[in-house]
């Protein structure tokens, strides 16, 4: 058990005045105890009393795996016949009047189920602390995501070898998918991209049919989950020779990237970061093209917070990881992605991601 998390949590609970956090996100459940699950529509809930003993409340049927795992010892279930709202009720502390809650997470139908037995006067959101904890990750956590990266690196490592003209991108997508889950993945970042020639030019563009090309750009953009955590990486590599332009472009987001890079340390502002990317990319000609923010933070979730753009001036903290992933993206003709997971430290930062950058030919 971290016992820095519980405190700042309780510290948090004595300066807002709330008798009790109930947590129902399965990630920061897994976050505060260890236990990592899936629970479906059956409730999940870990009540933190802001004295006493904390009591994680799960399904009848995941009992085992959460002795197993759980730090939290007062561990009570629900069968499938039960209303585990009265359960919960039954292990409340007396006297509720302020109860903290992580509202983006509840629908309207749970919160009235439990705002039926629980009848506190105040609900509070207690988003800004559990964020505040995420975002700043530990040398622990950080293993989690290199273990990721290391899977889906060594997964792209293995295909881009295969990759031949006349494959389709859907036929590089089921490979690659394939070496990731070989390797160790526990389940994908999100569905991963495999998109050519001017498809490459789409941002959020969805693998295909279309056949592969010789002189043409090819594009990846991949991810895994391992113990809870993601990775999130974007290469783009020349099927053969390709032209003058493409490789102009790579050459800029390249250098945007590292640019990128080098701007990244404790106290500087996330937009200078964007802006240090983004200018290299503006003075090449290619400003119009860059349309996305500069990258997103990276942890229990794929996106999280940080969001890296040019208007968000909250400054960067020891330990914070996100992603630098500027493009570019000529409708009709061709885009450029590279993506790196960065890891904010004392003296700059750490890139996570060791996959090679240089313009790779590949398919020959």
């Amino acid at each position: 058990m971290d016992q820095q998390k519980w405190q700042t949590l309780h510290t948090y609970m004595t300066e807002q005045g709330l008798d009790a956090m109930l947590l129902t996100t399965p990630k920061h459940v897994y976050y505060l105890t260890g236990f990592l699950s899936d629970p479906h529509e059956r409730f999940l809930g870990l009540m933190i009393p802001r004295e006493g003993e904390a009591v994680l409340i799960v399904p009848a049927l995941d009992l085992e795996a959460a002795q197993q795992a759980s730090s939290v010892k007062a561990i009570v279930t629900h069968t499938d016949t039960q209303n585990p709202y009265e359960v919960l009720q039954a292990h409340l502390p007396a006297g509720i009047k302020r109860l903290g809650l992580e509202k983006g997470d509840l629908t309207v139908s749970r919160f009235e189920a439990l705002a039926a037995v629980i009848q506190a006067t105040d609900y509070v959101d207690v988003d800004a602390p559990i964020r505040q904890m995420r975002m700043v990750k530990t040398a622990e956590e950080v293993s989690r995501i290199k273990k990721a990266l290391q899977i889906t690196e060594d997964a792209l490592t293995a295909v881009v070898r295969q990759v031949k003209v006349g494959m389709t991108e859907l036929d590089v997508v089921a490979e690659l998918e394939y070496q990731m889950k070989k390797l160790g993945s526990e389940g994908l970042a999100f569905p991963t991209m495999v998109l050519a020639g001017e498809k490459s030019a789409m941002p959020h563009g969805a693998p295909g049919n279309r056949a592969i090309q010789a002189g043409e750009l090819l594009l990846f953009d991949l991810g895994v989950a391992y113990d809870g955590y993601y990775s999130d990486i974007t290469r783009t590599f020349a099927v053969g020779e390709v032209g003058a332009k493409e490789q102009e472009i790579y050459q800029t987001v390249l250098a945007a990237n590292l640019a990128g890079i080098e701007a990244t340390k404790a106290g500087v502002t996330l937009a200078s970061i964007d802006r240090a990317a983004r200018d290299v990319i503006a003075a090449k000609g290619y400003g119009d093209y860059f349309i996305h923010r500069l990258g997103h933070g990276l942890g229990m979730d794929c996106h999280e917070y940080p969001s890296v753009h040019g208007e968000n001036q909250d400054l960067l903290q020891t330990g914070m990881v996100f992603t630098i992933e500027p493009g570019i993206y000529v409708p009709g003709i061709a885009g450029v992605r590279i993506e790196d997971d960065v890891w904010v430290t004392e003296t700059g930062c750490e890139v996570l991601s060791r996959f090679p950058k240089e313009l790779q030919i590949i398919g020959v």
